[in-house]
């Protein structure tokens, strides 16, 4: 099953609305809010290398599908659900 770990730049009403959002997709296994984001930072991410060490308005969210075309759904819903909320989210890995 695909796992996409997102990083969302935003407030903590924004994580809820697009956690609540990825929880109402068809298909869906599990959505989750990470509680220590740092031991899922890649190592050689290089975004990771200009982050802040304030992280009160990052949040790490882990969204497991059933299929390859349920990811696809999850990653085109982060997108427009970041642009409306007016949020940076950025999928930093997929498995």
């Amino acid at each position: 099953m695909p796992l996409i770990r997102v990083r969302l730049f935003g407030t903590r009403d924004s994580a809820d609305t697009l956690i609540s959002t990825l929880h109402s997709i068809e298909g869906i296994e599990r959505v989750e809010e990470l509680d220590d984001p740092a031991q899922y930072m890649r190592d050689d991410s290089s975004s990771s290398e200009s982050v802040e060490d304030d992280r009160s308005d990052m949040f790490f969210i882990e969204v497991e599908a059933h299929s390859s075309k349920r990811a696809e759904v999850v990653r085109n819903v982060i997108e427009l659900e970041a642009a409306r909320l007016d949020t940076v989210a950025e999928v930093v890995d997929e498995f």
